[in-house]
């Protein structure tokens, strides 16, 4: 089992750390009475996306001895105006820089990380409208 630690700070910061002590900050917008010294609850969601399919593709990659130099996984979402303001739609673009990347092997590691391993896209539930799309950028 996984356990993390998550305590109030002042105001509306909270500060959270796992087992390992890998540490977090959260807070709220000025708008909603924090001071934005952290991170917003919601988008570690994204964060969490991001990093579990990213490590889940540079992985794929590296297996097909792919020369990938760079990496990034953008993930952008929207919300419902409604309480609870979940994310509907959620895009995320993957964008490799490398000499000689595959693109059809990259398309395959995207579809294996969104379709089989990346248990944070799991927990997005049916509601949530996610679509992908993916370039090669050569390097220099």
């Amino acid at each position: 089992m996984d356990t993390v630690i998550v305590r109030w700070n002042g105001g509306r910061r909270f500060v959270g750390w796992d087992e390992a002590g890998h540490g977090v900050v959260m807070d709220s917008p000025k708008e909603y009475h924090g001071d934005g010294s952290g991170a917003r609850p919601l988008e570690l969601a994204l964060y969490a996306l991001g990093g579990c399919t990213g490590i889940d593709v540079i992985s794929i990659l590296a297996k097909q001895r792919q020369d990938v130099r760079d990496f990034e996984v953008r993930v952008t979402a929207g919300q419902r105006e409604e309480q609870p303001r979940i994310y509907t739609e959620v895009a995320v673009e993957y964008v490799v820089t490398g000499h000689d990347v595959n693109p059809a092997f990259l398309e395959r590691a995207v579809a294996l990380s969104e379709e089989k391993y990346c248990s944070v896209r799991g927990m997005f539930g049916p509601q949530v409208r996610i679509t992908s799309s993916w370039r090669v950028v050569e390097a220099e």
